[in-house]
């Protein structure tokens, strides 16, 4: 697959750009998200438990929905899942309410291939979660194939009934479990397990594609903005290494570390453990040091 491979050939078109349009809906829906996130950490010192360790699992499934499925799954195909597993991720997608499998799969590709380009959907050095795709984007995210993504049942039945799989998965399931199995209170079940950990999920990927793209260093290819960000490798469960990602796409570890610091590349080892998945593509580790010593920043030598 060459979809998620940078493309040397595109250039910006000369002339006047298009004026950068806010999407205000979108700014006005954030805002009372976020405002509902920050009442749900008010709520937290009175919640049980039980919620807060169920809100937690909550953030797992649904960031694993979108790390080990959407990105490492579907975007990249570095890795093989039976249909069990790509039906949980499925669920577990829909929970993360991020845009359906077969959209967010097309961006990424997108963004990959034209990194930091007014083609990038997902472009760091514009902007792109408020305001209105650059008309390249919707031009070059026209042309690719994505014959695997349309021939793959689980995708196109997930976005066929996406809206209704997000209302249960997102938040009727976060909010019915703990008000109905041990008692807690219908805000705390809505504001916490539902609201606040969703916004989290939320941030969290969005840190990879802001502030992976501008803080950290480039051990790998000092050519290119993203970098490896301890911090946001943490929160997003692994997806922090990503001057590694941009420079090698189709590790499903996305790391030369293995589990260091990557929950995600945990679950895919032991969902292979299970017979669940297979065929994982890895970069080996003589071209890993040869790409270092080539084109990185030299900040660190082994790995």
């Amino acid at each position: 697959m060459t979809d998620d491979i940078f493309d040397t050939s595109y250039h910006e078109k000369e002339g006047p750009k298009p004026a950068r349009r806010y999407v205000w809906r979108n700014i006005v829906l954030m805002s009372l998200l976020h405002a509902g996130a920050l009442y749900g950490l008010w709520l937290a010192p009175a919640a049980k438990p039980l919620t807060m360790e169920w809100g937690f699992l909550c953030f797992l499934l649904s960031a694993l929905g979108v790390t080990a499925g959407a990105h490492r799954l579907w975007s990249h195909r570095s890795y093989k899942a039976s249909l069990p597993l790509r039906v949980f991720l499925a669920f577990a997608n829909s929970m993360a309410f991020q845009n359906d499998i077969y959209e967010w799969a097309r961006d990424h590709r997108v963004h990959h291939k034209f990194s930091e380009t007014n083609a990038d959907p997902h472009n760091a050095t514009r902007g792109w979660l408020l305001v209105r795709k650059h008309p390249d984007v919707l031009e070059k995210g026209s042309k690719l194939e994505l014959a695997d993504l349309k021939a793959d049942k689980v995708v196109m039945f997930q976005r066929r009934f996406y809206k209704p799989s997000v209302v249960v998965m997102c938040f009727l399931l976060p909010t019915l479990v703990p008000w109905c199995c041990w008692g807690e209170s219908l805000c705390n079940s809505f504001f916490l397990p539902a609201i606040l950990r969703y916004v989290l999920v939320l941030n969290a990927s969005w840190l990879v594609n802001s502030a992976a793209h501008m803080f950290g260093n480039r051990p790998y290819d000092r050519t290119i903005n993203p970098r490896e960000n301890r911090l946001v490798t943490l929160g997003a469960l692994g997806e922090g290494f990503h001057n590694y990602h941009h420079t090698f796409p189709y590790d499903y570890a996305t790391s030369e570390f293995g589990w260091h610091y990557n929950f995600t590349t945990a679950f895919i080892d032991l969902m292979c453990l299970l017979g669940l998945a297979s065929d994982r593509k890895k970069v080996s580790r003589e071209v890993v040091l040869a790409r270092k010593i080539r084109t990185g920043d030299g900040s660190h030598k082994t790995g």
